[in-house]
């Protein structure tokens, strides 16, 4: 990969993507994410290479740099969280691709839709904690937020937030599904028995799997 077109081609085939101009330099060709507007890609000329900057996530970060020499600290951005690749013909072109959707996924990346997609791991039968949620979501510290991403919940027929309980197994409150024991009667259709306002988590706990 050695053009601008190219990598912006690439990283228009990703979904919900669109190409900026922000800047009065035409030099300067973004790609962004619908919705939040926010660049994975950014593209530009400089020294006689086409450069690319995208996000990378640290613990990736000096791995790609010591991988290549033409991959280095983003230029013009934090240098913490961006890499340049300066297409000089020596980074393989399967390398640039998998930064470059690597700086996507950062990007799209949401803690509710984490915790949704956990919340869809809850099997049939079994309940998880608001803590088992947010630690299958990558993160055990936002427990909280697993309760107010689950109030929100956009698609309560996919993502079945009545399978999610407290620490003790108590459930919610009757305001979080509409009416009082709304969630008692959606567990007792998955087979699981409520006893004043509880689950066992010893029958009915989801088990993590051990690191």
């Amino acid at each position: 990969m050695r053009t601008r077109e190219e990598a912006l081609a690439f990283a228009l085939s990703f979904p919900d993507t669109y190409q900026d101009a922000p800047f009065r330099d035409d030099n300067w060709q973004l790609v962004r994410v619908k919705g939040s507007k926010k660049a994975f890609l950014w593209t530009y000329e400089r020294n006689g290479y086409m450069n690319l900057n995208v996000k990378v996530d640290p613990e990736w970060r000096d791995y790609w740099r010591d991988a290549f020499a033409s991959v280095v600290p983003g230029w013009h951005q934090n240098r913490e969280h961006w890499n340049t690749i300066i297409l000089d013909g020596s980074v393989p072109d399967d390398a640039v691709r998998e930064m470059i959707a690597k700086s996507y996924r950062l990007v799209t990346d949401s803690p509710s839709k984490r915790i949704y997609e956990a919340v869809k791991k809850i099997p049939r039968g079994k309940v998880a904690t608001y803590g088992q949620v947010a630690e299958l979501a990558g993160d055990k510290k936002m427990a909280r937020a697993v309760g107010n991403a689950l109030h929100r919940n956009p698609d309560p027929e996919h993502i079945p937030c009545y399978r999610v309980v407290n620490a003790k197994g108590e459930l919610a409150g009757a305001f979080a599904f509409g009416g009082a024991n709304v969630q008692e009667q959606l567990l007792a259709a998955d087979g699981i028995m409520v006893v004043d306002g509880r689950v066992d988590l010893e029958t009915y706990g989801m088990k993590l799997p051990e690191n």
